[in-house]
């Protein structure tokens, strides 16, 4: 009969209780469910086996670690490997919660694991009362060791995050898309205010930004003369647009307003101004992370769309790992699902809708310009993710690939063929790394494979020369032309003795 074991990682150690008669009581998981909280019950079938305390706090964090990533450290082998040897090859089953770190126990010691039945409702049984089933034990200071592993663990995710470049690109498109609305709203509201005392600016400047620095500029209508021509030339970029604002100041129809209320509308326009300048410095500091983190993605389909696609998925590694066929409906999963519902027709494109290359094709062929560019975006996201030294090489030869789709479905050109556009590409990220001083790996496997074998053939020519010298010393009798002498064949017993 196989006995159970569960195993249970603690902020204070690794730990192992048996269960006795565990066949009969998983017989009866409903009573056992409802009498886990019950420690006199509890503590009858669940008893301590064997403990082992973490030594320090980084001994405790570097094991917490590895277990949330399913890895087996050394200590838990350790403790584990020592515990079963005890048993004499006794038939048991480790009872454990997650099944990554259960897979790798068998493989590493050979214990079967098991995390389904009623292991659940031990191991809620055990985190409930375990300061009362290990000695020395108190609420209290498991409650401590629980608090300090916790925050160790937490600062050293967030320090050590590997998509902390990605983090800053979702917070950047995410910031860029809510200025983007509020310099609208802001826009529209100083248009309509300022339109009081100045109507007709409206038709003559019609872009928020200009309008905004030019309702700060001019304030009182009446103020406005000939002498201010150049400095408002400055803001409209247009004298004949400057001369108009001027001759429609003299004559225009709106209403005078007091001081203070010129006041609230120019400090308003002074923030609406400020606002575009920083969504402008936004968008630069948005372009410049992006040639960082995803220089291939950004060449094929821009700044925004390629930032969106990364926020949406939450980084650039889980961009990495989706497939075409998601990446072309990403943002479209409210229309997809309908869809699905209704069964009508799925959506074509989600976010890539917004890429340049699916507004130039046909109506026919939006479809499928956006299963090929969403295959392309796959292919970057990944080489952006993986690649060691970036580079935009790959990006530019994608889209080139995309324009000349473009040029099939309108022309009839047959486009190059994908692996001698990737092979260029790779020469090209090749030449480029080695200008920059930098080798890529492919480049440095084939220099060692290259070094192995040319020391194979040195070893192979030195053994060659040897044998070579040591059978022309030994048959004094071979040929002038180097051929070995033939063998010869030794006849049988038997025909000697017939012939005998």
């Amino acid at each position: 009969m196989s006995i159970l074991y569960v195993l249970y990682e603690h902020a204070a150690g690794f730990s192992v209780f048996s269960v006795k008669e565990f066949e009969e009581v998983s017989m009866f998981l409903p009573q056992v469910e409802s009498s886990v909280t019950d420690f006199a019950k509890f503590n009858s079938i669940v008893k301590l086996a064997g403990f082992a305390p973490f030594k320090t706090a980084i001994a405790a964090l570097e094991n917490i670690n590895a277990i949330s990533e399913g890895i087996v450290p050394q200590d838990l082998l350790h403790f584990l490997d020592d515990f079963f040897a005890k048993l004499k090859k006794k038939k048991c089953t480790l009872g454990i919660a997650d099944a990554k770190l259960g897979a790798a126990i068998t493989e590493a010691i050979g214990v079967q694991c098991s995390q389904v039945g009623v292991v659940p409702e031990i191991l809620r049984g055990v985190r409930f009362h375990f300061a009362k089933l290990v000695k020395g034990f108190t609420e209290q200071s498991a409650g401590v060791a629980q608090l300090g592993l916790g925050h160790s663990y937490s600062r050293a995710k967030v320090k050590f995050n590997v998509h902390r470049s990605d983090n800053m690109i979702i917070q950047s498109i995410a910031l860029l898309d809510q200025l983007d609305k509020d310099v609208n709203t802001f826009s529209m509201r100083i248009r309509e205010w300022y339109s009081y005392h100045f109507p007709e600016l409206v038709k003559i400047v019609p872009d928020n930004y200009m309008f905004a620095k030019a309702a700060k500029f001019i304030k009182d209508r009446k103020n406005l003369t000939q002498d201010l021509l150049e400095d408002l030339e400055k803001i409209v970029m247009d004298s004949a647009k400057a001369q108009a604002i001027i001759d429609a100041a003299k004559m225009s129809m709106g209403m005078d307003i007091s001081i203070v209320d010129l006041m609230n509308i120019e400090l308003f326009a002074e923030r609406v101004v400020k606002l575009s300048e920083y969504r402008k410095k936004l968008s630069t500091y948005l372009h410049n992370k992006m040639n960082l983190v995803a220089p291939n993605l950004q060449s094929l389909i821009g700044d925004q769309v390629g930032a969106r696609l990364i926020s949406h998925a939450g980084s650039l590694t889980n961009l990495a790992k989706y497939p075409a066929s998601t990446v072309q409906i990403l943002g479209a999963e409210k229309a997809l699902f309908r869809a699905l519902k209704t069964r009508s027709n799925t959506p074509k494109y989600g976010l890539i809708y917004h890429s340049s290359f699916i507004g130039r094709a046909g109506l026919k062929n939006k479809g499928r310009i956006s299963r090929f560019l969403a295959n392309k975006c796959s292919i970057a996201s990944r080489i952006d993710c993986f690649l060691d030294q970036p580079t935009s090489v790959f990006g530019e030869s994608l889209k080139q690939q995309v324009e000349d789709r473009l040029k099939f479905y309108e022309s009839g050109d047959v486009p190059r063929k994908n692996i001698e556009v990737m092979k260029e590409a790779i020469e090209a990220a090749g030449q480029e790394a080695g200008a920059n001083g930098t080798a890529t790996p492919q480049s440095e496997k084939k220099k060692n494979k290259k070094k192995k074998r040319g020391a194979g053939e040195d070893e192979t020519e030195a053994n060659g020369s040897s044998n070579g010298n040591g059978a022309a010393a030994d048959n004094g009798n071979g040929n002038d032309d180097g051929e070995p002498k033939k063998k010869k064949k030794k006849k049988n017993k038997n025909k000697e003795a017939v012939e005998a």
